[in-house]
């Protein structure tokens, strides 16, 4: 399989010199410039726009969590292996921010414990986790940004989201969704300040600043083909789901019809019974006139068969 990025460095160049003066702000900021465009593409996608409308289906959520275990399954493998790297040390909080245990507690809620066979991730997703694992090995102060991009963002629209979520799925007791609860950050808007300050003591080369911009951008397109493809899945399967029920419900329906058929055929020969035994039991007139009809019948049919 062959792995594509999704913005050519022209055109990542091209957004950065408009929008952010290299030198001018601190990191978080020039990232949060630079990302402003693709920000709002993201939450104008389909799967998005579900969210805000406070309507979330049980098919979105599963898919979003087989996609949400795949990245960060990729994200925190990678963070682990560099957490002494001078660039990522300053962000590595495992004990606040890790998600994949989350993730995997409402998987197995949600699919059993043998959740790990059953789970669906699409290209998009895989694509993505390609990503994460590369810059792992090769460049791993381009990890900033993405965990920037992710935790950050889940963090901030994290309790508005499980709400919907949990509203719109019915769900008791927060089951299903640990993904949205950050026990180990005790004041969320505290801990993105000081998630920023970390970040901006980050010591980067001009080089290393440009590149780590362009993957921002970068992070934020991922995450838009993975929302864009999951509806795609979310449409599938809800379209295969509502054709077995149109099936069934046919099938119920010539089930009953043809029930009515052989009902109304037994009260019909009830009736032909009924008329017979009537018949049978009429005057001794009839019974005898009957009989000579009978006897001349089975005569006739002797002599024909000679």
């Amino acid at each position: 399989m062959v792995f594509s990025v999704v913005n050519t460095d022209m055109e990542t160049d091209k957004k950065m010199q408009t929008q952010v003066e290299l030198t001018d702000s601190d990191l978080s900021e020039q990232i949060k410039a630079v990302t402003k465009d693709s920000h709002v593409r993201a939450e104008n996608t389909e799967l998005m726009l579900a969210y805000q409308r406070g309507n979330v289906s049980l098919t979105q959520y599963k898919l979003l969590l087989c996609s949400l275990y795949e990245i960060y399954q990729a994200l925190e493998e990678a963070l682990d292996n560099n957490s002494n790297h001078p660039s990522v040390a300053p962000i590595y909080f495992p004990l606040e921010l890790a998600r994949l245990e989350s993730v995997e507690r409402d998987l197995e809620h949600f699919y059993g414990q043998d959740w790990r066979e059953k789970i669906v991730v699409p290209a998009a997703t895989k694509i993505y986790a390609h990503r994460l694992r590369q810059i792992g090995k090769d460049n791993p102060e381009y990890l900033v940004a993405h965990a920037y991009t992710r935790y950050l963002g889940d963090l901030s629209g994290g309790q508005v989201l499980g709400r919907i979520t949990q509203k719109s799925l019915g769900l008791k007791g927060g089951e299903g969704l640990s993904f949205f609860s950050f026990p180990g950050v005790s004041s969320p808007n505290l801990f993105k300040q000081l998630y920023r300050s970390r970040m901006n003591s980050i010591e980067l080369e001009e080089e290393e600043r440009k590149g780590m911009l362009e993957e921002a951008v970068r992070a934020f397109e991922l995450n838009i083909q993975v929302f864009d493809d999951l509806q795609k899945m979310v449409s599938v399967t809800e379209t295969e789901s509502e054709l077995m029920h149109t099936t069934t419900r046919n099938r119920c329906t010539r089930h009953s019809s043809t029930h009515s058929e052989l009902a109304e055929g037994e009260k019909l020969t009830a009736r032909s019974l009924q008329i017979q035994t009537s018949l049978v039991n009429a005057s001794p007139l009839f019974r005898m006139v009957l009989g000579i009809c009978v006897a001349l019948a089975t005569v006739g049919m002797g002599i024909y068969a000679f």
